[in-house]
């Protein structure tokens, strides 16, 4: 065995990356016997029960309405409502996922390119830089809780509702990562490349496809990841003023009206895992068009 491997047991990133999930599975388990313990004991008390430590402990992991369900409900639920439903079912998981990423996805398309012309718009034209980034900063300190409902309410008062809607909160998000890495990227040329591109006489649109784009791709992959999430965020939090019957959104919300918190964790967990899909695939969709330009990271 190489020393290498020896002195890094884990290979690479998996070992950190194990490590820290069964930390956080370690203090889920934790959490759920602390926060679960007062109600349990009630019940205890109730039904004039003796109980031992390791019976509250267990009972505190499979209560059916927990404060804080444990991990094992979480994935047990995760698992029954992906693979024991038809796709199609409304009872299905990944129906709802589905219904949530279309949305994500138009909101991404759109807030990426919103963000591409913006940061283009700001670095080649001065009155732009100075006034509208501002604006696109301040944009971001509304709260996006508040400004969901007015957008809902004023499209479905011209007609516009479902897919729609959502997606146009889902830009709102993601525009903003888009612009601010886009326009750090198109900055980002050595000042001696610059002289050189003016030395050849370049013009400004010869400079933008030979010099400025290629720089700014690393930045805008970046910059598309945090988009990404934020879309879904975006998506997610754009059912819920509707009362939307599908989507993860809907799930989170049949889950609080009726007390289920185990379909909330389920519905969450579902919510992180597409994400890391997203991401995932804007890494590799990176690792692939980095590589051939022959940028490095």
């Amino acid at each position: 065995m190489s020393k290498r491997a020896m002195s890094n047991p884990g290979g690479g990133k998996t070992g950190p990356i194990l490590l820290i999930v069964g930390v956080i599975i370690l203090a889920w388990y934790a959490g759920a016997v602390y926060l679960n313990t007062p109600w349990q004991i009630e019940v205890f008390e109730r039904a004039g029960q003796d109980w031992t430590a390791s019976e509250l402990v267990a009972e505190t992991w499979s209560q059916k309405r927990p404060v804080l369900p444990s991990p094992h409900q979480v994935f047990a639920d995760l698992y029954k409502s992906v693979f024991t439903y038809k796709i199609t079912s409304k009872r299905s998981l990944l129906y709802h996922a589905g219904v949530t990423a279309s949305s994500t996805l138009l909101g991404f398309l759109f807030g990426s390119l919103l963000g591409i012309v913006l940061a283009v718009g700001i670095v080649h034209n001065r009155t732009l830089d100075h006034s509208l980034l501002p604006w696109v900063i301040t944009s971001q300190t509304i709260p996006i809780l508040a400004i969901a409902p007015m957008i809902i309410v004023v499209l479905g008062a011209i007609g516009l509702k479902g897919l729609i809607p959502k997606a146009i909160i889902s830009t709102y998000l993601c525009f903003f990562p888009v612009t601010i890495g886009m326009v750090k990227g198109l900055r980002s040329p050595d000042p001696l490349a610059s002289d050189l591109m003016r030395t050849y006489s370049a013009t400004r649109r010869q400079t933008f496809w030979k010099l400025r784009l290629p720089c700014s791709t690393p930045f805008l992959f970046t910059s598309l990841k945090i988009a990404a999430a934020s879309s879904l965020v975006g998506a997610i939090v754009g059912e819920l003023p509707t009362g939307a019957q599908a989507g993860i959104g809907a799930r989170l919300l049949a889950g609080s009206y009726y007390g289920q918190t185990v379909q909330i964790w389920s519905a969450l967990i579902m919510g992180s895992l597409m994400a890391a899909l997203f991401v995932s695939l804007i890494a590799f969709t990176e690792k692939r068009v980095v590589g051939r330009m022959g940028l490095r990271r």
